[in-house]
């Protein structure tokens, strides 16, 4: 029986080695490092001990088979991960600038990532999952996975249980009309959503971020983890607010850190974990996924992450660093 499934594109990452390497031009890349939001999610929960299914599509060729290996290895439940012969597997070639930024070169829409339908889920697989995962960037990457994803999340919140959206679009990269047509369907339904500002700001029509989030609890949302990067993250809730203090790391490679913060905050509150110990854990996995290259090398298990909390003096209360009440 399976805890928590996600539902997206599955990738390969191919990166330049140092900063200001511009794509149009020839230089050194590292990889292919097996990727794609949902899927970077589902793996850094497996890690911390979940039990946990991926809905995905890859190629049959070596970059599917990279992914599915890795995942594989981690325990994932694959029986709704398909291998098709029709496309190859979903790339993004990214480049670092010394600003911080990043830019990408993407093959998705017309890639096996944008083929996942219902059809690949198997009779049964969604029996007592507890936990849907659904990633804006699964909603816009093609027609075909957002149904999927629309589909999935009725069926999983039709007999009880949870869903949470990241929703990881930028106002500034789509309109903020498309992206509130594509993700309201899963806000209809979601008990927990976990953007950055600008995220948040692009779901609602308000005035500030915090104005943003209430509006989204008074519409029915019971969590807005709102990731703040280096400043740590603020969680809402209908009993109001708390304010988590970020973790120190000497950051390598931030891709994914995002997703890990995801599957650290999802797989605390599974686990019944009060809403301060699982903002702290989700801070401290989400830190650590930055500290290697590559953006699903920074997943850790759950002692590690325990172990390095109590490295910076925030340990997990007595009992939850073994897993106590697992997810």
């Amino acid at each position: 029986m399976l805890a928590i499934i996600a539902v997206g594109e599955a990738l390969v990452e191919i990166m330049r080695t140092e900063l200001d390497q511009p794509l149009d031009r020839p230089a050194i890349f590292s990889g292919p490092f097996p990727s794609g939001a949902p899927v970077i999610f589902a793996d850094a929960a497996a890690r911390l001990g979940a039990d946990v299914g991926m809905v995905a599509t890859v190629g049959d060729d070596a970059f599917g088979h990279c992914i599915a290996d890795r995942l594989r290895a981690d325990g994932l439940d694959l029986r709704a991960f398909r291998i098709t012969n029709e496309r190859l597997t979903g790339m993004a070639f990214v480049s670092y600038r010394s600003d911080g930024e990043r830019s990408f070169l993407f093959h998705l829409r017309d890639a096996a990532a944008a083929d996942v339908t219902m059809a690949q889920v198997p009779a049964g697989y969604l029996d007592g999952v507890r936990h849907l995962h659904v990633t804006g960037s699964s909603l816009s990457t093609s027609t075909t996975l957002r149904e999927t994803c629309h589909e999935l999340c009725r069926r999983v919140h039709a007999q009880g249980g949870t869903i949470s959206l990241d929703p990881n679009l930028r106002p500034e990269l789509m309109p903020v009309e498309e992206i509130r047509a594509i993700c309201q369907p899963v806000l209809d339904l979601a008990t927990y959503v976990l953007p950055s500002g600008a995220e948040l700001m692009g779901l609602v029509d308000a005035a500030s971020v915090e104005e943003a989030a209430w509006e989204l609890l008074d519409r029915g949302v019971e969590l807005i983890a709102l990731k703040q990067g280096a400043e740590g993250a603020t969680l809402f809730g209908r009993h109001g607010r708390v304010d988590v203090a970020p973790f120190e790391v000497t950051e390598v490679d931030p891709t994914g850190a995002g997703d890990c913060y995801a599957a650290g905050l999802i797989t605390a509150l599974l686990r019944g974990w009060d809403l301060d110990v699982a903002g702290a854990f989700a801070n401290a996995v989400g830190a650590l996924a930055t500290t290697r290259q590559g953006p699903m090398e920074g997943t850790f298990s759950l002692g590690d992450v325990a172990g390095f909390m109590a490295e910076q003096g925030r340990p997990l209360p007595e009992g939850l660093a073994q897993g106590e009440g697992g997810a």
